[in-house]
């Protein structure tokens, strides 16, 4: 029974870790594309990046372990998130 259970597609981090990592990514991926956002919209980005990269680490067959590979498999994928919005709304008429 001392099994961890996956959160968001990441085998073996657990809730709080994966807020730290979605955290830590969030604010990367902010300083990266020169958003300008606070700590919980830090943290869903983070979270929805970590998503995303273990979604695509998976279909590319790259492994991703322990709390160093999930940041930065979370932190790419924060990253294109971000990048994907900016071009999303920058299309947008203001």
């Amino acid at each position: 029974m001392n099994q961890v259970y996956p959160a968001l597609g990441t085998p073996g981090v657990g809730f709080f870790m994966m807020l730290i990592i979605g955290a830590i990514a969030g604010w990367i991926a902010e300083r990266v594309t020169k958003s300008n956002h606070g700590l919980l919209t830090n943290i869903i980005v983070g979270v929805a990046g970590s998503f995303v990269g273990v979604q695509l680490a998976d279909v590319l067959n790259i492994v991703v372990r322990g709390t160093l590979g999930h940041l930065i498999v979370a932190t790419l994928g924060a990253i294109l998130l971000l990048l994907v919005w900016q071009a999303i709304r920058g299309r947008q008429p203001q």
